[in-house]
């Protein structure tokens, strides 16, 4: 994990942006841009998968799963164990797809990301790992979705009552760039 830049929102309360693998940190809970079925894919969603082993799609079907087929909502977020990873929960939150902006995929991503730190405040995390939700495959434009993902997260961030510390775990040095431009944003402002 490379360094980033972080702010302090609050008194005692910490947004970051880092470079690094969101399955390799240690952190109460680590969001996961899941499918609306729940199905496991390609992505963060795969990786996550991948290291948490086989009990996250057993306890998501045994959980959230009716009549044989799982589904939450896009702008939605459940949560499970976390396996083998180095976190106690996963928070599987639905980003929109992207289809040019009128679809209501603003207010969809920033419900995905608010939605993730109402299940982590009510799960007692103090610490919450986030990577881009909807920008990969979904396509959301990037420097778009980091200023609604730090806004949200932002937000959230004062008012929650266990929820210390979020960070953005950001893949490639492209991403964490956007995102902490966005942060520098909201910093100045």
């Amino acid at each position: 994990m490379s360094s980033g830049s972080s702010i302090e929102v609050s008194p005692g309360r910490v947004i970051e942006v880092v470079e690094g693998d969101i399955t390799r940190i240690a952190a109460d809970a680590i969001v996961n841009a899941a499918n609306s079925s729940l199905a496991g894919g390609g992505g963060v969603d795969g990786a996550i998968h991948r290291a948490g082993g086989p009990s996250l799609m057993d306890e998501l079907r045994e959980r959230y799963g009716r009549d044989g087929v799982r589904h939450c909502p896009t702008g939605s977020a459940v949560a499970t164990g976390a396996g083998k990873l180095p976190a106690r929960w996963v928070i599987h939150a639905v980003g929109p797809r992207w289809r040019g902006g009128t679809a209501r995929e603003p207010d969809q991503l920033a419900s995905a990301y608010k939605v993730s730190m109402d299940v982590a405040d009510g799960l007692g995390a103090r610490t919450i790992a986030f990577p881009a939700i909807s920008c990969g495959i979904y396509g959301y434009p990037l420097e778009a979705a980091a200023g609604i993902a730090l806004e949200t997260v932002t937000a959230s961030l004062r008012s929650t009552r266990s929820v210390e510390r979020a960070i953005f775990v950001l893949l490639s040095a492209g991403t964490r760039a956007a995102f902490a431009t966005a942060l520098e944003g909201l910093a100045a402002g």
